[in-house]
């Protein structure tokens, strides 16, 4: 009788570790998905999503966990969770610095709003987030997202992910975030661009006229207008990257894994 309370309390104290090491590894990930891990959402539902991840995944994952190497596991599963879900919410940070530089162009940058993802936005950078997370929703990206997670610990078996070379891979992601809001905010900035050379031509031929009170106004009805006309621009930009948001996490994965 002893032995068997003796093997169920290490086949429990294994559960428990288990789930323990999964929960944070789909904590951290949970809370930086976009729409689901926003701050828009209770805290309970964020932990509860974890919590029911973590629960599903407990009986199919084993861990091999050394008493002294504890803390290494942490830090790499916590790094690798990091890495995963920043590879996403890099994309909806080109769209808040996009919705900037339209705001900046426009004219319209003193006007801003309280976004609690980032603190303080543009009204432009709060618009097209908005479109952002319709369209990822839409497209189901985010099924594709908790798809990828469980499917990276197969892939990448946890305590054994090497975190040196996933590095460089989240620095090269770190660029490509002006590098995508220039793609997003090139129709309205190039437009309004235009505009202004326009307008500035108009203020040698008629210095009499007062350029600032006919531009102020005509830049907020064009560049609404261009934003409105580059929106399929916009739907082909996300629609790539997202399409490519899988590679991407794959890539890292495999990166950690070293093949």
């Amino acid at each position: 009788m002893q032995t068997m309370n003796n093997i169920n309390m290490q086949f429990l104290s294994g559960y428990i570790t288990n789930f323990l090491f999964i929960l944070i590894r789909s904590s951290i990930f949970v809370s930086l998905i976009p729409v689901i891990g926003g701050k828009e959402m209770p805290g309970q539902f964020r932990l509860g999503l974890a919590v029911f991840i973590a629960l599903m995944l407990t009986p199919a994952v084993k861990f091999e966990i050394g008493e002294n190497a504890i803390p290494l596991l942490i830090v790499k599963e916590a790094l690798i969770a990091l890495a995963l879900g920043l590879t996403v919410r890099f994309i909806f940070m080109a769209v808040s610095l996009a919705g900037q530089i339209i705001s900046q162009t426009m004219g319209l940058s003193v006007a801003s709003t309280f976004n609690p993802e980032i603190g303080q936005d543009t009204l432009m950078g709060e618009a097209l987030g908005i479109m952002a997370m319709l369209f990822f929703l839409v497209t189901d990206a985010h099924h594709e997202l908790i798809y990828i997670f469980v499917k990276s610990f197969e892939l990448l078996p946890a305590g054994q992910a090497n975190i040196l070379p996933v590095i460089p891979q989240a620095l090269s992601m770190g660029n490509k975030i002006f590098i995508l809001a220039l793609k997003i905010a090139a129709p309205v900035t190039v437009g309004l661009l235009l505009v202004n050379l326009l307008t500035g031509f108009l203020s040698r031929v008629a210095p009499q006229m007062n350029i600032f009170f006919i531009t102020l106004p005509l830049n907020i009805f064009l560049g609404l207008l261009l934003l409105m006309m580059s929106i399929p621009v916009f739907e082909y930009v996300l629609n790539v990257n997202f399409s490519n948001m899988r590679s991407e996490l794959e890539r890292i994965i495999a990166l950690a894994k070293g093949s």
